[in-house]
């Protein structure tokens, strides 16, 4: 789920650690990051900072993740108001 507000986006994701190699996958559920990072001491949020980062080239600071921090299911806030960025994340994630 991709929620427009006032402070950017608000994306809803599944986290899948331990993975063989980091992809984005979607389903009629939702959107499931697998991610090759463990989930020990942050890492697995750490690596999904970056690879979302590098994903929808926008910088890390940019991506907060504010709920779900010891949890699989996240949301995350994308603080961006690019129109193009916009574009390009409503692309990797719908």
């Amino acid at each position: 789920m991709i929620k427009q507000t006032k402070d950017g986006l608000l994306i809803q994701v599944k986290i899948s650690p331990n993975a063989s190699k980091n992809m984005i996958l979607k389903d009629e559920t939702g959107v499931k990051i697998k991610l090759t990072a463990q989930p020990i001491e942050g890492k697995a949020n750490k690596a999904l900072v970056e690879f979302l980062s590098k994903q929808f080239k926008i910088p890390k600071t940019s991506i907060e993740i504010t709920k779900g921090d010891t949890s699989k299911e996240k949301t995350l806030l994308i603080k961006i108001f690019d129109d193009d960025k916009i574009s390009l994340i409503r692309e990797i994630l719908d």
